[in-house]
């Protein structure tokens, strides 16, 4: 048994890969979509990502692909000389498996996919329902060209559309799912107008300081709010025009400073303590800052809002005065303590209980437990 075979095995054993989608994985393998260059996270290289090709280092490039990790296949937007921003990927076959599963699809059904990629879901998709119930939308030129090469040589044909996946594909609607691999904030309309009703869209779905959640939203009827629920922890890259803001320090020096209530490791204690955080101190960001000459003594959590609002608190001696810094019309510190305590109030929710609700009209709410108890 090969490796992508054994990986296969692996997934249905745990649960992770039903019968009904695992055929289209054995027609469909990873390998057939993956570029012959791919970026394997690096500590040593100048981006923090190496590049590794098929021809150069097969048994790496082969070791990656069928594993059950993320394949990076675009860094920096293919921009050279970048920063080393992971920009494009192959997602990891698990999560594929169980996104795929949370659409529910059945034969018949029509998908909008949003996020091409590599193809691979794509490919899925049409292998489960058919190359003429799938339409894919990429917005970056040459990853769409790559993906239609791939697709092509792989004898799948969907329609196939460059353009930006928030916009979804008018023409092609009314589709019976919609299905994302980039994380949004807010769930376009468009996507839901295009969704007939009792249609479900499956998203990755965060906020700027925690882009965590995998939104299951159950499209209402014409003039009906719909409603859905976080159904687990994923982490996407953000469709390219939610990106949050860059964190930037302040203009001017601090008009706050002082000690910290809280030790600044709770304020990511888990995944849902920072999920939460995220709801309620809404466009916050951060980020990990520290002077080479001190890594320990100067490590800082550094947050902005992109809207004049910035601080920062030191890890060492959190509790000392000036450990913490603030400037601008928001204490975003002061904000994120008081989250942090109302999720400990009540009793360190899962992001699993929580829900978005969008309104007929694009509101968008984040309720617990209830779509009554709104929270954002």
């Amino acid at each position: 048994m090969d490796e992508y075979a054994q990986l296969l095995a692996h997934l249905a054993e745990a649960g992770t890969l039903g019968k009904e989608w695992r055929g289209a994985f054995e027609r469909a393998p990873r390998s057939a979509f993956i570029p012959d260059a791919v970026w394997a996270p690096d500590e040593d290289a100048p981006t923090g990502y190496r590049r590794i090709t098929r021809a150069d280092d097969p048994g790496e490039w082969w070791a990656l692909v069928n594993a059950n990790g993320v394949v990076v296949t675009q860094v920096d937007d293919g921009i050279d000389d970048g920063p080393g921003v992971a920009t494009s990927s192959a997602s990891m076959p698990s999560l594929v498996a169980d996104m795929l599963r949370h659409l529910d699809v059945a034969d018949g059904h029509t998908v909008l996919d949003i996020g091409t990629g590599t193809g691979w879901t794509s490919a899925l998709l049409c292998s489960r329902l058919g190359d003429k119930q799938v339409t894919t939308v990429e917005v970056d030129p040459a990853v769409a060209a790559e993906a239609a090469l791939r697709l092509g040589a792989a004898g799948f044909t969907p329609r196939r559309v460059v353009g930006d996946g928030l916009e979804g594909w008018s023409y092609a609607a009314l589709y019976d799912r919609i299905h994302s691999t980039a994380a949004v904030r807010r769930v376009p309309c468009t996507w839901i107008q295009q969704t007939r009703p009792g249609g479900v869209i499956v998203t990755p779905w965060g906020t700027p300081y925690a882009n965590a959640g995998l939104l299951r939203l159950m499209v209402g009827e014409p003039g009906k709010p719909s409603y859905g629920r976080f159904t687990g922890n994923v982490s996407f890259m953000w469709m390219r025009a939610q990106r949050p803001h860059a964190v930037t320090g302040p203009a001017s020096a601090p008009d706050y400073r002082g000690p910290s209530p809280m030790d600044p490791e709770l304020a990511l204690e888990d995944v849902n303590a920072a999920f939460v955080i995220g709801l309620r101190v809404p466009g916050v960001r951060y980020e990990h800052t520290w002077d080479d000459a001190d890594p320990s003594g100067t490590y800082r959590m550094q947050l902005s809002d992109g809207a004049g609002s910035w601080a920062s608190v030191r890890y060492a001696g959190w509790d000392a005065d000036g450990a913490v810094h603030q400037s601008g019309p928001r204490r975003l510190w002061d904000e994120i303590t008081r989250a942090r305590l109302w999720w400990l109030e009540e009793g360190k929710p899962d992001l699993c209980r929580f829900g978005v609700t969008v309104a007929p009209d694009g509101a968008q709410s984040v309720w617990l437990d209830d779509p009554g108890n709104t929270v954002m």
